[in-house]
């Protein structure tokens, strides 16, 4: 089977869009599938391009046996409504007129969080005459008005109705969550073409062990208990909370705070514990895919946190997934199908969204059970590795790629 993946992130960038479909379309090649997948330079979330690449019309490159095209598109970090919607238009375009020299696949994917990705996806099926499936990451627009981003306004409307018109329009939808499927079908979208493939982790590289020494040293974090936050650090993310969390434990010296990763919150963020005298919190940055791992294992406690809008009770981190099977225990400031999972895998505690106290304590109750931390930690680990695995997932996402490829009928 030929699979034509569009993506708008993709590896060396680390953000959990990349690491899902480079670890689904490597397990599909390692089957015996040809993949295609059409990407941009990686620049996210700096806006800055990697060592090594230049912002070209195309440029090919070989991953793990998946054949990358990048092409050129407007660049901008990961801030400001109208410049991120320039840089989404402009993969749009690159992408679709790219994709004319390609060689006729059995199926395309488009995947968002934003849905300029899909739109091309499905404008190239149209000429290339095959079936479209829409990955369903994020409910976008929904999202920028949730964090505060844009308000209400008839450009939202219109790009909710393009949303709904690719919905209509794919031959199937791979959602993440079981929650979006549920609002996509209140707002009418047949269920029986949805499908639920959620996010997971690479259980073979993502194992537990020790902290590494060298970051221990070079962060000053020897004897301490590590409560780590790594991901993007955007405006969905709530890591103010964390800061007023780290500043109620500043009478506690054997608890630092590290937050790893770069996004549109970081400077302020940064800045903002800098003014405060918060010598408990350390701003890592941006790391390397290779480098997320050490960082893991520096951790004690993985706090995963979004903001409190009803929104976000339909996502699921990805983070979570990663502490879950680096045997982290889970601090977890979210509602809905996140909490359910947290509840039933026993992998950590639950807090309220944006409750800095309730965060504070929990961080504060596990530096001081150690056994029971690792005791979650432990649970995570094994709920990981039954639940969502990636290998396993990888594989019933492509046998839902192989249905729609046949034309088989998408009834569930």
């Amino acid at each position: 089977m030929r699979i034509l993946f569009l993506t708008d992130n993709f590896p060396p960038e680390t953000n959990a869009p990349a690491s899902r479909t480079h670890e689904h379309a490597k397990r599909w090649v390692q089957a015996g599938h040809e993949v295609v997948v059409v990407t941009g330079v990686p620049n996210f979330p700096s806006g800055k391009i990697h060592d090594g690449y230049s912002n070209r019309l195309w440029q090919w490159e070989a991953i793990d046996g998946i054949r990358v095209l990048r092409v050129w598109t407007y660049i901008s970090a990961n801030e400001g409504f109208m410049k991120r919607t320039f840089d989404y238009l402009s993969f749009m375009l690159s992408a679709v007129f790219c994709c004319l020299w390609l060689r006729r696949p059995d199926v395309i994917v488009g995947t968002s969080p934003q849905f300029f990705t899909p739109c091309a996806a499905w404008l190239v099926s149209l000429y290339k005459r095959c079936p479209f499936v829409f990955e369903l990451r994020d409910l976008w627009p929904d999202s920028i008005v949730a964090v505060g981003a844009m308000r209400e306004t008839s450009v939202i409307r219109t790009l909710r109705r393009l949303e709904y018109f690719l919905y209509h329009k794919a031959s199937r939808i791979v959602s993440v969550t079981e929650s979006f499927k549920s609002v996509l079908v209140g707002n009418g979208i047949d269920g029986t073409k949805i499908r639920v493939v959620p996010n997971g982790v690479d259980v073979e590289i993502y194992v537990p062990g020790p902290k590494p020494p060298h970051l221990v040293d070079r962060l000053g974090l020897g004897g301490k208990f590590v409560a780590g936050y790594v991901g993007t650090v955007g405006m969905a993310h709530g890591i103010g909370t964390l800061l007023a969390a780290a500043k109620q434990l500043r009478e506690r010296p054997d608890i630092s705070f590290v937050v790893v990763g770069a996004g549109a919150e970081q400077i302020a963020l940064a800045e903002k514990s800098r003014r405060e005298g918060l010598m408990n919190v350390i701003f890592v940055g941006a790391v390397s895919k290779e480098e997320v791992k050490d960082f893991w294992r520096l951790c004690d406690v993985a706090v995963v946190l979004l903001r409190d809008t009803p929104l976000f009770r339909h996502v699921i981190p990805s983070k979570m997934f990663e502490a879950m099977g680096m045997e982290r225990a889970i601090i977890l400031g979210v509602l809905g199908e996140s909490a359910e999972i947290l509840r039933r895998s026993g992998s950590g505690i639950q807090i309220p969204p944006e409750d800095a106290t309730a965060l504070a304590d929990a961080v504060r109750d596990l530096a001081d059970h150690r056994d029971r931390c690792l005791a979650l930690g432990a649970n995570g680990r094994s709920f990981a590795v039954r639940q969502f695995d990636r290998r396993v997932l990888a594989s019933r996402m492509l046998s839902e790629l192989s249905d729609v490829a046949n034309g088989k009928p998408s009834y569930s």
